[in-house]
């Protein structure tokens, strides 16, 4: 391993390390020095026992009387609970619920079986990342602590005891609402708490042993630690539970990618039925296939990114990928689906963690994630801040990267009701444009999977900016709007020699040394207005939308002319046998020009319960487009003028609480850049789903999707066969349909799982009689019948070897067609072989330390994971490898 990327790695991580240790230790000190003084300051502080001032609080009743329910019934507005906390005490554990309008909760509890259950009637939960919560094993006697939303009005809190219920008492300190939980294994030990006087619990608090003076605390921050995600905005841009969604909606928590080590998104959705790496640009660009269909758009956070770049995941919360078209939402998307990237918020307190991670093939990256308030009282200023550089080499000869992220978030609170949030974003990515081997026959060339067929330097550089606000104003608890701004700037070059023919019996690879060089940048407003109402017994959640966006490109791409740029032998490379030209002698300018996309998209949507367990969701969204393409080399112009309609109608039926049937009808759009004979171009591609599914909610932790779907592709391109210039006529016709299954969460504490399965049949059903049209019955490339993956990690909960886990993966792809569709004139398809790949991990946690080591393809399994641009460019997959990460926090 390379010493010199090793000491930047170690320098990276120890810095930050050294920045994030010093202010923990400041304040330690702080609170050494005032333990004397206080017992608590406020809302910010950590309450705590001292030695001199015992943890005082007046005790609330959780028994209601009848007067007490009559004005609960009386009560309209909805407090919000804006964050949750846990605190491990002696004998107890407290939950603590933070509102400012602590005051009006009334809680209401009973007990089932070893549960113990909590519904707040007129409260939400809104916590900075998310709406829900779950806490494994918080407390000894206590298998579980969860705080949901139960439904619009009604916070439930769910207290899971071992044996038994554990007793509950309740307290109120007027800015949060605390239950005291008492185990019941404990509770024959030590008399409940509210028989306790005032003087016994100083005496318990000033207690000299080691555990009582600094009692441990965990807190609830908002963020998943699970492998369930209950609730995704993805699909309706609003925080609705994923059961009541009627549509196939796969989450993947940020804890999935930590125990995966995953850093790139195409890794990520190997977790995912029906989700596929497509076209990634020699390794350099996120592109995957959604049910049959190529995306290259990621967005976040709802607002959709400039394409052609490889995404950080160090800031990234959870992916939502959501299947099917999702135009209504979101405008011009292929009608497979989108990825959703949900982004870290800002936490309201400190906390710090810093990761290192090393590998073979010369693997080290290093990550820092800190957040807290920047203000001492108020919380009206808090930040975050995710960093990471990664540098790293490749099973491939002369393969490297090197890859610097920093994404700064500040979240203003302008008042009671007004958030606003900030967020910057630089990435620096450097990295051999990487075109892989070729295909040989109808088959794969039998050459070493290392071997690089390029020239070495051949490589692509991107550099991102984005800069946006996220602005949310809450008039009431049942009307928000809204805003939300994004500026990118992105600009990318690339220089390598294209690999473009090899002559089977010499293996000799014909090859063109050619560069792009592109700049856009994009400026995107997006306005929503949510409001929450009642027509009788009937609820909504409606929701009007506006969205403005502006995408300019401006680029070129030139070639050395033909004949003068060396081949290569497949079997027996030889590398720079010519100097590298400069970038002046590549003289063949084959693209130079500029383009301009305006959109205007403006959308509605209702949410309606007819009942509790029958739902509608109805919506629509028109969408302008207005497009300027210039053409420098031609000196010529090109309108296009583009509107479409995307509605989407579905319906959920729950007959059981756990159960929810659903079925539902969508419309997608993308605008076509293809011409007619008279230079028109062709109306857009229309996408039609109709999907049809079972959700099933086996338990809080444990989830189930099984769908079907079938998806029409109208409006496609295919060759003119009156016209012999190249023109288009738009008859092409894709078909794709399957049935999917997902299933995530825990089958039992510690033992968690995400698995995935499905079925794709994706093919040309209409076409042209052109010679150079694709034929009809022809396999979509890329795509494989058969998808099933399974990961699995199980964590040792109690005995000497608590916090050691294990982890196993498998991840199968049935073969799939290479190369393009055939034609009557060409056939250049060929397969992409099946495999089955077995990943594993196995790490230990103890306090607030993480130490893991992954391995993946154990077994050496040698596959191929896409291809680029057709035969010349198929991607082998890695080798066996292992990566160690090394965590902390604070």
């Amino acid at each position: 391993m390379k010493l010199v990327l090793l000491l930047k790695s170690l320098i990276f991580t120890g810095s930050f390390a050294l920045l994030l240790a010093t202010p923990a230790l400041s304040q330690e000190l702080q609170h050494s020095k005032k333990q004397q003084e206080t017992t608590f300051t406020d809302r910010n502080a950590t309450y705590k026992k001292t030695k001199t001032q015992p943890h005082r609080l007046a005790r609330k009743t959780s028994q209601h009387s009848g007067k007490n329910i009559q004005k609960l019934a009386q009560a309209t507005e909805v407090v919000q609970v804006t964050g949750v906390k846990l605190k491990q005490l002696d004998k107890q554990l407290e939950i603590i619920l933070e509102s400012p309008q602590s005051e009006q909760l009334k809680p209401l509890n009973k007990s089932e079986g070893n549960n113990f259950i909590v519904d707040i009637p007129n409260a939400q939960l809104r916590l900075s990342t998310g709406n829900a919560f779950t806490q494994e094993k918080p407390f000894t006697g206590i298998t579980a602590v969860s705080v949901t939303n139960l439904d619009a009005n009604t916070v439930r809190v769910t207290v899971t005891g071992e044996a038994s219920a554990p007793t509950v008492e309740l307290f109120d300190d007027n800015e949060s609402l605390i239950f005291g939980v008492t185990p019941t294994t404990s509770a024959s030990q030590t008399p409940p708490a509210e028989q306790r006087s005032s003087e016994a619990r100083s005496e318990e608090s000033t207690a000299k042993t080691p555990e009582d003076e600094e009692p441990i605390e965990i807190v609830v921050r908002g963020e998943q630690d699970t492998y369930r995600v209950p609730e995704a905005s993805g699909a309706t841009r609003t925080d609705t539970p994923v059961r009541d969604i009627p549509q196939s909606i796969q989450v993947i928590p940020r804890q999935v990618l930590e125990d995966q080590q995953v850093i790139r998104l195409t890794d990520a959705i190997r977790n995912v039925s029906g989700v596929v790496e497509g076209d990634t640009f020699g390794g350099t660009n996120d592109n995957v296939n959604i049910r049959g269909f190529d995306f290259n758009s990621t967005f976040r956070d709802g607002l959709r990114e400039v394409g052609f770049a490889l995404r950080e995941l160090a800031d990234i919360e959870q992916i939502e990928v959501v299947k099917g078209p999702a135009s209504v939402l979101y405008g011009n998307a292929e009608p497979g689906g989108i990825i959703n990237l949900v982004t870290k918020k800002p936490l309201n307190i400190p906390y710090y963690s810093a990761d290192f991670s090393a590998g073979n093939f010369d693997y080290y990256r290093s990550a820092i994630d800190l957040s807290g308030p920047l203000d001492d009282r108020d919380e009206i200023l808090l930040y975050r801040l995710n960093a990471a550089y990664e540098n790293a080499g490749s099973f491939r000869d002369f393969v490297n990267s090197e890859r610097f992220f920093v994404g700064p978030v500040f979240e203003f609170k302008l008042g009671d009701r007004t958030n606003i949030l900030f967020n910057v974003s630089y990435v620096n990515d450097e990295r051999t444009f990487d075109q892989g081997i070729v295909a040989f026959g109808q088959g794969i060339a039998d050459i070493p999977y290392s071997r690089f067929l390029g020239e070495p330097g051949d490589e692509r550089t991107t550099q991102e900016v984005n800069i946006g606000y996220r602005l949310e104003h809450r008039f009431n608890d049942n009307l928000t709007l809204r805003n939300a701004f994004r500026y990118t700037s992105q600009d990318t070059a690339d220089y390598r020699a294209q690999p473009l023919e090899v002559d089977e019996e010499t293996g000799e690879l014909t090859r063109n040394f050619r560069s792009n060089d592109d700049y856009r940048e994009a400026y995107l407003l997006q306005t929503d207005l949510v409001g929450e109402f009642a027509t009788g017994s009937i609820e909504h959640t409606l929701l009007f939308g506006l969205e403005l966006a502006r995408q300019k490109s401006n680029g070129s791409q030139s070639r050395l002319p033909e004949g003068l740029t060396p081949s290569i032998n497949i079997f027996d490379p030889v590398y720079n046998v010519i100097p590298r030209p400069a970038l002046s002698e590549l003289t063949d300018v084959v693209r130079d020009g500029k383009d301009k996309v305006d959109t205007l998209g403006i959308y509605l949507q209702d949410q309606i319960a007819l009942s509790n367990n029958f739902k509608l969701l109805l919506g629509g969204r028109f969408d302008i487009l207005d497009r300027d393409v210039f053409d420098r080399l031609s000196d010529t112009r090109t309108l296009q003028y583009d509107e479409a309609f995307s509605p989407r109608i579905g319906v959920v039926y729950q007959p059981i609480e756990p159960i929810s049937l659903y079925a539902s009808y969508s419309r997608s759009f993308a605008p076509n850049s293809a011409q007619r004979a008279d230079s028109t171009f062709l109306p857009p591609e229309r996408g039609t789903q109709y999907e049809v599914g079972i959700k099933a909610d086996f338990n809080e932790k444990f989830a189930a999707t099984l769908a079907a779907y079938q998806i029409t592709k109208t409006n496609i391109a295919t060759p003119d066969p009156n016209d012999p210039d190249g023109f288009s006529i738009p008859i092409g016709e894709q078909r794709s349909r399957g049935i999917e299954l997902d299933v995530t969460g825990e089958i039992l504490p510690g033992w968690n799982i995400i698995a995935a399965y499905g079925y794709t049949d994706a093919e040309i059903t209409e076409s042209s009689d052109s010679p150079d049209a694709p034929i009809v019955g022809s396999r979509v490339p890329k795509v494989p019948e058969h998808k099933a993956s399974l990961w699995t990690t199980y964590q040792l909960l109690r005995g000497d070897l608590e916090g050691l886990g294990f982890g196993l993966g498998l991840y199968y792809l049935s073969d799939r067609v290479g190369g393009d569709i055939p034609t009557l004139t060409s056939d250049d398809t060929f397969t992409l072989p099946s495999y089955l790949r077995t990943d594993a991990t196995i790490y230990y946690k103890r306090d607030n330390w993480r130490a893991a080591i992954n391995f993946e393809n154990i077994f050496g399994v040698r596959y191929i994971e896409s291809f680029n641009f057709g035969r010349n460019t198929v991607i082998p997959g890695a080798p066996f490898t292992v990566v160690g990460t090394l965590s902390i926090e604070f």
